[in-house]
């Protein structure tokens, strides 16, 4: 395996990197002659576009199965970047950040023990390398290629090829496993699992009913796309496609499978825009309510200059990304335990902003996770199936309080806002 990214037909990729690492992702540019819109309206998401109740029994500790996995406690909850030097390790362990995923042309001798010096667990090639090291803790998991999904590049001036197949996907995952039992194997999927048009599938697009058979090569399954950044005005600013793209995966595996997602957080190639706090916190929540087991941060930053470390440049977002990272680490214990189906309805002001929530209870506690799913302001109100009388929730990060009344909590949501209330046992 290598880090190769797949590309698409008809598109563009601007490649620069440093010697010891490389950008493993590609941000699309629509295809020559395409008149990019000045303005583009987002849309609500689409009916089908619900909460799915669990599937399969949750397991809090997901990754227990694995004797080398990446822990069992369940207090973890993976949040990762993708394919970053190990000279940062540190500093992204400073903001939150608890797993690498790929390492450039490695991993290497010396890869490795930075990263055991930082404590920064990988996800990495099974190289020949790594194959004699099956005793390292640093190692946790295994990676396929990235993005077999999408058309394969035939060579240089050569054009793009049909996508990998995915028996060959499943293939590769079997070879894996049998040469390592002890650790997942995680498959990162395009933007093709969130948006059936995504013409970088090349002959495969708009087939999504592919995407089954590929997760079937995988214990990990992620995918990537970034609305907010997005060239292309079907998608641009539609934040809810994070949330689509979760959701699909866990409706194609049953549930069956660990499912993550990656999180955009820098212009990428987009040199007149970039993913404002609001609108990172808003696809962290989307997908952690919709059933995301972990988040990958593409960091990344393609246009106007290439910055490998993009989000570490950016004080704004990486003091933003940080203080969203540590919330997440302090509410693990509650992300990691059984949703509880049915324990909500909902009614928002907006017919164009439903809001979506997810209930958990834990250590006697009740805790109501909810996102606005559209850039309209709305006001909510939640019914707790279950409550009566009078009570109020505090509302974690926000310093203030709500009133619950009959089981009911009305409050307003900015367009793609995010509250998360925690209700004290009663």
């Amino acid at each position: 395996m290598n880090n190769a990214t797949w590309l698409g037909v008809g598109i563009i990729l601007v490649l620069s990197f440093t010697a010891d690492s490389a950008p493993c992702q590609e941000m699309p540019v629509l295809p020559v002659g395409e008149e990019r819109s000045q303005a583009v309206r987002p849309v609500p998401p689409p009916p089908s576009l619900e909460i799915i109740p669990p599937l399969a029994t949750e397991i809090p500790t997901p990754y227990a199965r694995w004797d080398r996995g990446p822990t069992k406690d369940p207090n973890y909850f993976p949040i990762a970047v993708w394919l970053q030097a190990p000279k940062n390790a540190k500093r992204y362990q400073a903001a939150g950040i608890n797993l690498y995923i790929g390492l450039w042309k490695g991993p290497t001798e010396q890869q490795l023990a930075e990263l055991k010096k930082a404590g920064m667990p990988v996800i990495c090639d099974q190289n020949e390398l790594a194959l004699k090291r099956l005793d390292d803790e640093i190692i946790v998991g295994w990676m396929h290629g990235d993005e077999p999904d999408n058309a394969q590049s035939l060579g240089p001036g050569k054009g793009y090829g049909p996508p990998v197949e995915p028996e060959m996907v499943v293939e590769s995952y079997e070879r894996m496993k049998a040469a390592d039992p002890s650790r997942p194997i995680w498959l990162n999927l395009g933007q093709g699992v969130a948006w059936d048009a995504w013409h970088g599938r090349g002959v495969r697009t708009n087939h999504p009913e592919d995407y089954p058979a590929y997760a079937k090569g995988c214990d990990v399954v992620s995918f990537d796309i970034y609305p907010a950044t997005h060239r292309h005005e079907s998608v641009r600013g539609n934040l809810w496609y994070v949330a689509q793209g979760v959701s699909r995966l866990r409706k194609w595996t049953g549930d069956a499978k660990i499912v993550w997602n990656c999180i955009e957080c820098t212009r990428i190639s987009n040199p007149s825009s970039k993913p404002t706090p609001h609108q990172v916190r808003a696809e962290v929540w989307m997908s952690i309510i919709h059933g995301s087991r972990g988040l990958i941060y593409f960091v990344h930053q393609f246009e106007p200059e290439f910055i490998e470390a993009g989000l570490l440049a950016d004080l704004e977002i990486v003091e933003a990304v940080t203080a969203f990272n540590r919330q997440i680490h302090s509410l693990a214990a509650v992300i990691n335990s059984p949703t509880v189906p049915g324990a909500a309805t909902v009614i928002s002001s907006s017919p164009n902003t439903p809001v979506h929530v997810m209930v958990k209870r834990h250590q006697g506690a009740t805790y109501l996770f909810a996102v606005a799913m559209h850039q309209q302001e709305t006001e909510s109100t939640v019914r707790l199936h279950g409550l009566s009388g009078h009570t109020e929730a505090e509302v974690l990060g926000e310093g203030r309080t709500v009133a619950i009344r009959e089981g009911q909590i009305t409050d307003r949501f900015q367009g793609y806002g995010v509250h998360l209330y925690k209700i004290a046992a009663l």
